[in-house]
């Protein structure tokens, strides 16, 4: 009996995800969070690392979108946080 009801709920849990009408915006996290899960293992603190791994990964796919999205409407434009070169 115990073993039916755990199944059911795994299950429910996993189809979950497919029932919602919102798509996560996830971009970055899922690479992070795996990063950090094993860097964290290593220290025996594997959820911690991949809650930071997570919120690095989002943080990081968020600037390199914003930066991709400034280069999109400024294509000559130096990247931000580069100086210019002189080539003599």
């Amino acid at each position: 009996m115990k073993s039916v009801t755990m199944t059911a709920a795994a299950l429910a849990l996993a189809l979950a995800p497919l029932c919602s009408p919102v798509s996560a915006a996830a971009k970055g996290c899922i690479k992070g969070a795996l990063v950090g899960g094993v860097a964290g293992h290593m220290v025996h603190h594997g959820v911690m690392g991949a809650m930071g791994g997570c919120v690095v990964g989002h943080h990081m796919a968020s600037e390199k979108s914003k930066e991709a999205a400034h280069t999109a409407q400024n294509p000559h434009a130096a990247p931000q946080g580069a100086t210019p070169q002189n080539n003599q």
